[in-house]
């Protein structure tokens, strides 16, 4: 599910906010190839920190922690893991958009290959003719090592009619 910007603005501190707003849309087609990889790399550092905080807040809510980090141990770490996935979120929307990037560059790539390939094969000279007008003997037929049958076609299924005839006079 996603997380609306009014609660993003809620969960996140003030250089956080900026880096997410970098990644929602009109934002994120502006950002160059290096500024996107530098966001993406603050992005998965903020995004595990919160999450390595809310593992912690959990292990202290259960009691399983040696010592509280702040005054008292947490009660929840719901604000974490929204905080979390909030993170979590905007690096996917940064992930896509470098899916994306890559794909454009690969079928731009490959565009321009195949109208070079195009060029070259415009440029070439077409495939050379034969001098002689005389053609050679061409393929040789191989002969069948089958025997032809002996047996008249029109003879071939009264065979089987006759054993059919006789059967039903059997039967009936």
């Amino acid at each position: 599910m996603s997380i609306a910007r009014k609660d993003e603005a809620r969960l996140l501190a003030k250089d956080e906010l900026e880096l997410v707003e970098k990644t929602h849309h009109p934002a994120i087609a502006e950002l160059s190839d290096k500024e996107l990889a530098e966001t993406k790399k603050l992005l998965r550092e903020r995004r595990d920190r919160a999450g390595d905080i809310a593992k912690r807040q959990r292990r202290e809510m259960r009691g399983k922690a040696g010592r509280a980090q702040g005054a008292k141990p947490a009660s929840d770490n719901l604000g974490t893991k929204e905080k979390s996935a909030a993170l979590g979120q905007a690096l996917k929307r940064l992930n896509s958009e470098t899916a994306r990037r890559q794909s454009r560059s690969g079928r731009e790539a490959t565009q321009a290959g195949m109208k070079k390939a195009l060029e070259m094969k415009s440029a070439s000279a077409s495939a050379k003719r034969p001098a002689s007008k005389t053609a050679d003997k061409g393929m040789a037929k191989n002969e069948s090592g089958k025997r032809a049958t002996k047996v008249n076609p029109g003879k071939v299924g009264s065979v089987s009619a006759a054993g059919k005839k006789s059967q039903a006079k059997r039967d009936g």
